[in-house]
């Protein structure tokens, strides 16, 4: 939303700067476009770290005109209310977890077909061609512009009462996974009690023992300091995990159309910066979390947990169109 109220500080700065002999320039400005970004991970998560390299980069490309405000750490909500928020104006901008997107565009779910990806560098070839592109374009319709693909990485699974090496490990155990049905799905076809939850509530139910087990990415296992609530963490990479980069349609059409290309092209570009902080991170907090006292299973059986899910894989498949899968699939 563009602001036109100045600061305290930037209208004194103003009138200094009219002063003879202060000494101040006319560099002192106040941004033509104050825009409020919010997600959910803390300051040390890629999802921050990419967004603080995304602001400055926007800043300097827009010659201070936009000024990004960051909130990490649900200072602003969960992602389904800045997703909500996005719609109504009052958040402009956020990075996300495609959890809650398939409530406003279904399609998007399509993302989270469990062993649809081979590896990071097929997403990448997938979310930033053709298909990417135009799942992101759905969500116009919906109030909101997609501007890029930016990750969270292949999800894992960690639990605090049993190692899990094979799919029939998880029967019987609650876990936590996100408001969206082809987890849910996923996880209910191993015989887990699949429990969709807000993220905020997780932590605490972990502990309390409301909950067994979770899914999420090395860096939210990480960040989150999950160890300290789950004992064993397997690599079973059943999901990845792409987070779009999401601006308010309505603050997208109040910039210029300079502004915009900015705004789109350098979302793009830090897409490969941010995912490389992905890759960097998992390794080495893997050692972290076994140095904290963690079991890493690195080889689960991932082929059987294939297997296991692969009805929930031909049911969602004819939800969101065989031909769109199998592209997705064929992709090279």
């Amino acid at each position: 939303m563009k602001r036109f109220a100045v600061s305290l500080v930037g209208l004194l700065g103003c009138a200094l700067a009219l002063i003879p002999g202060m000494g101040l320039t006319a560099d002192i400005r106040v941004a033509e476009f104050d825009l409020v970004e919010a997600h959910t991970p803390p300051p040390d998560h890629p999802y921050t770290l990419g967004m603080v390299r995304y602001a400055d980069l926007v800043k300097q490309r827009t010659n201070g005109r936009v000024a990004i405000q960051i909130h990490h750490s649900r200072q602003l909500g969960d992602e389904r209310q800045v997703v909500e928020g996005l719609q109504l104006g009052t958040i402009h901008l956020t990075v996300t977890s495609t959890g809650p997107l398939g409530g406003f565009v279904p399609e998007m779910n399509v993302v989270d077909l469990p062993f649809l990806f081979r590896d990071a560098d097929h997403a990448y070839k997938v979310l930033d061609g053709e298909i990417g592109r135009s799942l992101l374009n759905k969500f116009d319709a919906v109030g909101i512009k997609g501007l890029a693909y930016w990750e969270n990485g292949f999800r894992h699974i960690t639990t605090a009462k049993r190692p899990v090496q094979q799919p029939g490990d998880m029967k019987g155990l609650k876990i936590r996974v996100m408001e969206n049905k082809v987890h849910q799905a996923a996880f209910r076809r191993l015989g887990s009690d699949a429990t969709p939850m807000a993220w905020g509530e997780v932590f605490t139910s972990l502990q309390q023992g409301l909950l067994d087990a979770q899914e999420n990415p090395i860096p939210i296992i990480y960040t989150f300091k999950l160890n300290e609530v789950q004992r064993y963490m397997s690599l079973t990479g059943h999901v990845y995990s792409p987070a779009p980069v999401l601006l308010s349609k309505k603050t997208w059409e109040r910039l210029p159309p300079d502004i915009q290309q900015v705004m789109f092209d350098t979302a793009m570009e830090v897409a490969s910066y941010q995912r490389g902080l992905i890759r960097e991170q998992e390794q080495k907090q893997i050692g972290e979390l076994r140095a904290k006292g963690m079991t890493v299973i690195e080889n689960p059986d991932r082929a059987a947990f294939r297997e296991a899910m692969k009805p929930v894989f031909e049911q969602f498949q004819g939800h969101f169109g065989k031909d769109l899968v199998q592209r997705i699939v064929n992709t090279k």
